[in-house]
């Protein structure tokens, strides 16, 4: 097993998750939120960045799924810091465009440590199946 990973758990009155990340991975992914398509783009970026994730949340998606996508992005930020440790051996940023089917994404990443984010896009949906489409920005801010 990689010495780049986490276990993170995470209890709210809202949420219980149970998160393990393997960083120098295969891009195997186990994750299961309640909300369909949050599950599909966390499996999307286990698989196409090559680390291990298994991941579990069962959330007050009775009410709405704010609290399950916010409470999700704080447990895999924190696994993410807790897995890569001192940043020892790793490039400090990179820059990457993703071509998808009707966008292209962009992204900027910065492991330095100081934080800053800055999300600029737009969706044609406010709800993609269970997901409040404006919830992706917090999420990532998250």
């Amino acid at each position: 097993m990689s010495d780049r990973h986490a276990s993170v758990t995470r209890e709210t009155a809202e949420t219980e998750i149970d998160c393990r990340l393997v960083v120098d991975g295969d891009g195997e992914a186990e994750i299961d939120t309640g909300i369909g398509f949050l599950d599909h783009m966390l499996d999307s970026f286990a698989r196409h960045g090559l680390f291990d994730l298994e991941l579990s949340c069962d959330g007050d998606l009775e009410i709405d799924d704010h609290h399950t996508v916010e409470d999700v992005g704080i447990v895999l930020g924190q696994a993410f810091d807790e897995a890569l440790g001192d940043r020892a051996g790793i490039r400090r940023f990179a820059d990457r465009r993703v071509p998808m089917d009707e966008a292209q994404a962009s992204v900027v990443v910065d492991v330095s440590g100081r934080p800053y984010f800055r999300f600029d896009g737009e969706f044609s949906q406010e709800r993609i199946g269970g997901f409040t489409s404006a919830l992706a920005r917090h999420f990532a801010r998250s």
